[in-house]
Order: structure tokens, then C-alpha cells, then sequence
């Protein structure tokens, strides 16, 4: 059987970031009240799962970001938009959204492949319990409910005087 399995909301296409959202950045930037750091929001390619979010928001993703040069970043995922605390529009141009592009796609495949391996399993075990029923069934259906012949009965009684003969059996 050939079945794949699609979960609701889980989507297999790498999950990528779209946009920045203008408005959502201060309205000082190059001024000269702009601040160093702050928050940036970027808009995702799709709805993000449950799994997607964990994996952004967790450690791995902190150490990922630090081993790439950016150790006050964090990212926050609010509904279809990811928020990038603690960084800048230079320092995103610079490296940094690449850096979290190629995380956000190191997590898609990831979880694709989690998903497939566990879909895999799933159909095996679908597929191993069908051949158990079917085995049982086959043999359920090989019970016959017919009375024995009446010379297996002299058969047994024949064998019981074997008994006595070998010593098998109490005489008194």
C-alpha cells in the first residue's frame, strides 16, 4: 500500500520568509533619534505549525544564531510573522537574514523528514497489523466443528494399552 499521510495545517513546503513589514519598524530610523537595536517583523511564506514554532523560538536556533556571529538575537513567532528582537535593517542586509533563511529551511526539512519517516512507520504498522488479522481470520476460518470419526476413539483406547505395557500407568 502506497498511502500518504497528510496532516492537517502541516505543509511541506519550506517555510521562508517574505517581507518586512515597514510599519512595524521605528519611525526615527535615520534620524538621529533612531535607536541601535530594535525589533524587526518579517512576514512568513505560510502559517507556521506547532513543531516550526518550538524549533524557532528554541535553543537550537539561539546557538545557531550565536555561532553565526549574532548572540543578542532572538526571534519571536506571532501568528504569520516572525519577530527578529535586538538586531537592525543594516545588520539583516548584512548576513543575518541570511543566516536565519537558511535556519528557518534546516527546520522545514527537518520536520519533513521526521514527518515522512514517522508516516513510513505508521504504514508499516497499518500494514503488519492488516497481515495479523488476515492470519487470523484464515485460521479462525480452518476451525471445522465436525465430530471426530468413531475409530479414533478405539485409536485412543489402543494407545492407552501401550501405557501399561511401558510402565506409564499406576496397576494395582
Amino acid at each position: 500500500m502506497n498511502a500518504q499521510l497528510k496532516i492537517a495545517g502541516q505543509s511541506s513546503e519550506l517555510l521562508g520568509l517574505e517581507s518586512i513589514l515597514i510599519g512595524s519598524l521605528p519611525a526615527t530610523l535615520m534620524t538621529d533619534e533612531a535607536p541601535d537595536r530594535y525589533t524587526v517583523e518579517a512576514v512568513f511564506t505560510r502559517k507556521t505549525d506547532r513543531d516550526e514554532v518550538a524549533a524557532i523560538q528554541g535553543s537550537e536556533t539561539r546557538a545557531h544564531l550565536s555561532a553565526n556571529g549574532f548572540p543578542t538575537v532572538e526571534l519571536h513567532v506571532a501568528d504569520r510573522r516572525l519577530e527578529i528582537a535586538n538586531t537592525n535593517l543594516e545588520e539583516l542586509r548584512d548576513g543575518l537574514a541570511a543566516v536565519i533563511a537558511e535556519r528557518l529551511a534546516e527546520i522545514s526539512a527537518s520536520l519533513v523528514a521526521a514527518r515522512e519517516i514517522e508516516a513510513l512507520r505508521f504504514q508499516d504498522a497499518t500494514d503488519r497489523e492488516q497481515e495479523r488479522a488476515a492470519s487470523v481470520a484464515a485460521l479462525a476460518e480452518s476451525v471445522v466443528f465436525d465430530r471426530r470419526p468413531i475409530a479414533a476413539v478405539s485409536d485412543d483406547d489402543a494407545r492407552i494399552g501401550d501405557w501399561f505395557e511401558e510402565g506409564g500407568a499406576f496397576r494395582s
